[in-house]
């Protein structure tokens, strides 16, 4: 079980992190503007309506620390790849700690150009060979703190994250889910190295870590039952179920058009790409083996 998500629903998760759309015609910048107050919502955003991100209830079982509306604690990391302005802005505001994996911090200085000094990090770390030297230069005239991390072994989102988990414990916070900006497009070696970091992140942190760009979103779902609600209206309508790093046994699911009973996922046999929902509003996984879990969100 996830400590801190097993009951708060989906819908209500991305609300909390400020994911926000009212129609999904609207574009983010339009919201504040025109969107309806959210009685559970909050930020600068707080006045759209339902999220983006999955209602995540690991574990069906009904034991374990319940997360009330609004009190949704969670980190942002940035990682060098190019990235929704929308999910930015809403997500930098409310996030505890916020964090570059070296090219990141170019994105970050791009993409809030103009007002560079209201967005700085925490923290910057990496081996370095990515970030432009003048954004080196200029988040360290401002004093954000820059590590430098030699290992490659790892990547600089690993290593990121395991820096993260260290300033969590150090400032005792109490963070319930980790979001990571970027990581899934552009070089194909670079987005398995984004998915390979969730294997280390079970090794790293208790928190659970999420990847968004763009339309995309994608969660390793460990061994386990797993009650996913998708019935914001914000979800695209493709979803899928991906065996990446070991072959799953048993898999079983409800709530897809085309569900799974007790089947083997595996490279070479099965894998469930491009389902969808069945318009129950919730979908069952249960599975032997770690299974990656990834949907399509609408902007």
């Amino acid at each position: 079980m996830i400590k801190g998500l097993k009951h708060l629903p989906c819908g209500n998760k991305l609300r909390e992190l400020g994911l926000f759309s009212l129609e999904q015609r609207r574009l983010w910048a339009d919201l504040r503007a025109t969107s309806k107050p959210s009685s559970t919502s909050w930020g600068p955003y707080k006045k759209a309506g339902e999220g983006l991100l999955p209602r995540i209830c690991n574990r069906t079982r009904e034991n374990g620390f319940k997360v009330k509306e609004g009190n949704l604690k969670f980190c942002l990391l940035i990682l060098n790849q190019p990235f929704n302005k929308g999910h930015f802005h809403c997500l930098w505001s409310r996030a505890a700690l916020r964090a570059c994996a070296d090219g990141g911090a170019n994105r970050l200085y791009h993409i809030t150009e103009g007002s560079q000094e209201s967005f700085l990090p925490d923290y910057i770390s990496g081996d370095f060979d990515s970030i432009q030297p003048e954004v080196k230069e200029y988040y360290k005239v401002k004093g954000c703190e820059l590590i430098e991390t030699m290992d490659q072994d790892l990547t600089d989102f690993t290593k990121c994250l395991q820096i993260l988990q260290k300033k969590i414990e150090k400032k005792g916070l109490q963070v319930d889910v980790i979001v990571a900006l970027g990581g899934l497009g552009g070089r194909f070696d670079q987005t398995m190295a984004s998915v390979e970091t969730l294997f280390h992140a079970t090794n790293i942190t208790p928190s659970p870590v999420i990847i968004i760009q763009e339309r995309s979103l994608i969660y390793l779902l460990q061994p386990g039952k797993h009650k996913l609600h998708v019935d914001t209206g914000l979800e695209g309508s493709w979803c899928g179920l991906i065996p990446i790093g070991n072959p799953c046994e048993s898999v079983t699911t409800t709530g897809l058009k085309w569900n799974l009973n007790n089947q083997v996922l595996k490279f070479g046999t099965l894998v469930s790409t491009s389902n969808t929902y069945d318009n129950s509003g919730i979908v069952t996984i249960e599975t032997d083996k770690p299974l990656l879990w990834t949907m399509a969100i609408k902007r």
